[in-house]
Parts: structure tokens; C-alpha cells; sequence
């Protein structure tokens, strides 16, 4: 998708060499996965202790070589 926005100079030339990218297009490609990743993160981290889970924790790691 082609999208014209403007972006501070000296924060692009930052972020590329944060990122180690070339171009802009990869910078702003790999921040918009890294938001989506964090974005994702933190959803599970939020759901922690909201979800009951119901089940045999020792036979669940029976034959995958745990115990």
C-alpha cells in the first residue's frame, strides 16, 4: 500500500539506525510489526489470572519428556 506521511527527519535517521535498516520502508515496516508484537504482549500479559485452566498437569507432560 503506498502512503505519503511526514516524518521528522532526524527521528527517521534515528530510528534507521536503531533498527540497522536502510530504508525507510523497513523502518517503518519493522516498528509497525514491533507495535503489533508489543500490542500482543501486553493483551496476554492482562489476561493473566483471568482465565481458569482445568486439567492434570503432570499427565499433560507425560511422554513429552518433562517429568
Amino acid at each position: 500500500m503506498r502512503t505519503n506521511i511526514e516524518i521528522d527527519d532526524t527521528l527517521m535517521a534515528e530510528a534507521q539506525k536503531a533498527a540497522g535498516q536502510a530504508t525507510k520502508k523497513d523502518t517503518v515496516e519493522q516498528a509497525l510489526r514491533l507495535m503489533v508484537r508489543l500490542k500482543k504482549q501486553r493483551d496476554v500479559a492482562l489476561a493473566f489470572g483471568k482465565y481458569r485452566w482445568r486439567g492434570d498437569l503432570a499427565r499433560s507432560r507425560r511422554g513429552r519428556g518433562v517429568l
